[in-house]
């Protein structure tokens, strides 16, 4: 006999509430999918086909782990970015919307390169899902990209993604350090080339910081992907180096920041022979992106 869904999200939510969770209601519908087997949220108006012990059972264990701070992304190992789907796993992080910026910005870039540069080269330092270099591999059609991690299980996540999203064929994804991305096995034999674009949403809170996030970041996001030392600056000073040396003439480099980073991210690219060009703010009013390019006198 069909089971009225109402009664049953209603509790999940209160128990969401009365835990201090925000989205309480939206959570609970997701929730509800995933015990009945579904990746979309079970609507209010809708009638459970059935409703049986164990499937309350699944539910009360679903549960328990979002009251812990656990995201339904985790939950159901993917995330939705740029619309599309992308795989996550305990290795990467979870993607946020304000990353969505960074993608925004990096694609007009690339689309503003046509024609002088038919086929941009990208490179994602700290490529995690994989999701900034895929989203925009997605739009820039002819772009060829290079993502880069330093946990092995991360550059497996992000290769299935690019096979699950169609973009095997332009895209390498490689174990390396943020402070040596370059070989000599870059795509077409190239030996250390210059890329048109350059990703990278790096590790950027400070080690004492981490414990303050919100649980589902400072619990189930890799610590590997969040530590940037004690000034929150670690990364910068590895990954900026390479960064300028590998940056085309022509090229801009998309960064991700910590709030309030903008000042010294700057400085340390500046000594490097960089340039910013502009920056952009987050959701939140927070500047977030920070775009470099080559200053005139490194061109």
């Amino acid at each position: 006999m069909p089971e009225d869904a109402r009664p049953i999200l209603n509790a999940v939510a209160d128990q969401l509430q009365a835990a201090g969770l925000d989205n309480c209601r939206s959570d609970a519908r997701l929730l509800l999918g995933l015990a009945c087997g579904r990746t979309d949220p079970i609507l209010p108006h809708e009638d459970l086909p059935r409703w049986t012990p164990e499937e309350q059972r699944t539910l009360d264990a679903l549960v328990a782990r979002r009251l812990t701070g656990e995201p339904i992304s985790r939950m159901r190992g993917w995330r939705e970015f740029w619309s599309l789907r992308f795989a996550l796993a305990p290795a990467t992080l979870d993607p946020r919307p304000d990353s969505e910026i960074l993608v925004e910005h990096a694609v007009a870039f690339g689309h503003s390169l046509a024609p002088s540069v038919p086929t941009p080269l990208i490179l994602d330092m700290g490529t995690g899902s994989g999701c900034l270099l895929l989203a925009s591999l997605s739009e820039l059609t002819t772009a060829r990209g290079v993502g880069i991690d330093l946990n092995p299980n991360a550059v497996t996540t992000a290769q299935d993604n690019a096979v699950t999203l169609g973009l095997e064929d332009r895209v390498t994804f490689r174990q390396r350090s943020f402070a040596a991305p370059a070989d000599t096995d870059w795509p077409a034999g190239e030996n250390q080339p210059a890329f048109d674009i350059i990703l990278c949403n790096p590790p950027y809170i400070p080690s004492d910081d981490i414990s303050t996030l919100a649980p589902d970041v400072a619990q189930f996001d890799p610590i590997l992907a969040l530590d940037g030392g004690a000034d929150g600056l670690d990364c910068w000073r590895a990954l900026l180096p390479p960064l300028a040396a590998l940056l085309a003439p022509h090229g801009r480099a998309f960064v991700e920041i910590g709030e309030g980073q903008r000042p010294a991210v700057t400085a340390v690219a500046v000594a490097l022979g960089l340039k910013e060009i502009t920056y952009h703010r987050d959701l939140a009013g927070i500047i977030r992106v920070l775009v470099f390019g080559r200053s005139e006198s490194a061109v």
